[in-house]
């Protein structure tokens, strides 16, 4: 499963100043709650430009997951690369730090709330959230060798992850960390005999 990039490769400076507008509207008061109108007024672009670039609201909607993905994900890798096995536990450690800096949760399970199944962008928060968890079982598979079935295993600690961010707001962030312990009891039990 791969995501079509181009979106967001090669801006014009007018394109990249619409989608930085688009991602902070976006994120902080919902997809459709913003109209091209708002966001070209707040870019100083003309709604023309938007039109140009990115095809419609809805292709700057994909365009806005796109980037969020590709900006995400080589500060994840990063942490990943320093990180003490088992490294899928770093995952917690990610979500903790970024629970201290946003302020209106996840952007791809927002995304998906607002979206139909239809939506062209509905593909790039299926990647996203796809490969959170593939990378989860990747790290598994590598610094456990010996877990048992460690695709269910990557599904739970996925669902531990995204469940306790998700709720991190309502519980206090203390829920991520209590969340990454009962992740480290998930792989302690989760080796062969």
């Amino acid at each position: 499963m791969t995501i079509d990039t181009t979106a967001v490769e090669n801006l014009t400076p007018g394109a990249q100043r619409l989608l930085a507008v688009a991602s902070d509207l976006f994120y902080e008061h919902g997809i459709h709650a913003v109209g091209v109108d708002t966001i070209a007024s707040e870019a100083g672009i003309t709604k023309p430009v938007l039109y140009k670039n990115f095809g419609s609201k809805d292709g700057l909607v994909v365009a806005y997951l796109t980037q969020r993905h590709r900006t995400w994900w080589p500060t994840v890798e990063e942490a990943l690369s320093q990180a003490e096995a088992p490294r899928a536990l770093a995952f917690f450690d990610i979500y903790m730090r970024d629970a201290q800096t946003i302020t209106r949760g996840c952007a791809y399970l927002n995304a998906a709330a607002e979206l139909s199944e239809d939506h062209p962008a509905y593909p790039v928060i299926r990647y996203h959230k796809h490969a959170v968890c593939q990378r989860i079982r990747e790290l598994i598979e590598a610094d456990s060798p010996t877990t048992e079935s460690p695709k269910r295993v990557a599904d739970h600690l996925f669902l531990l992850l995204e469940g306790a961010f998700a709720h991190h707001h309502v519980y206090g962030r203390p829920l991520l960390a209590e969340a990454r312990e009962m992740a480290e009891q998930v792989l302690g039990g989760a080796h062969s005999a």
